[in-house]
């Protein structure tokens, strides 16, 4: 009777790995592996459900300034520490109030459920603050576009995601300082 019932209990403890890897895969693969943040699609998800549940909510796409001369002068090594931070710094802005992704390279982008002008001073300090890197002082600055759904025609991601492009582009003509 125990062969029998081994017999029985080996496939379902089989399955039960199995799927516990997929899981994992999958939960992986939502997240960006050096910041942890979530990637395009899982963040999308969590965007969508966010504009729908939140009639203030607000898209923000985030691109660091001068990350390329960042990481030609410091090395790649710095340039990856500066997206840690930056990442870090969207995250305890945000809280839970919202979900933060990493489209790639230097840009990120956040929805939020409500956008204050404090709100945007506030992400601004916070992104501008030097990085401590091996014993020296890197300079951050990032360029922030905002778009505030209720702004919008229909409250539609990809209509968010374009006027906060948009701005963002706007932000880095005005000196790359601004919201």
């Amino acid at each position: 009777m125990e062969l029998q019932a081994l017999a029985t209990v080996a496939p379902l403890a089989g399955w039960a790995i199995h799927s516990s890897l997929l899981a994992r895969r999958l939960a992986s693969a939502r997240r960006d592996p050096l910041t942890g943040l979530h990637t395009r699609a899982a963040w999308t998800t969590h965007a969508e459900r966010l504009i729908r549940r939140h009639r203030k909510a607000a898209v923000l796409l985030i691109d660091l300034d001068h990350f390329k001369a960042l990481n030609d002068t410091h090395g790649h090594a710095a340039g990856d520490a500066a997206l840690v931070a930056t990442a870090d710094r969207l995250s305890t802005w945000i809280g839970h109030n919202g979900t933060v992704g990493r489209l790639g390279g230097d840009e990120f982008v956040a929805a939020v459920q409500h956008l204050t002008a404090a709100d945007t001073t506030n992400l601004t300090v916070a992104l501008h603050q030097p990085l401590a890197y091996q014993g020296i002082s890197l300079p951050l600055a990032a360029s922030v576009g905002a778009c505030q759904v209720s702004d919008l025609p229909l409250p539609a991601l990809t209509d968010a995601l374009a006027a906060a492009d948009a701005a963002m582009y706007a932000a880095k003509g005005r000196g790359r300082r601004g919201l």
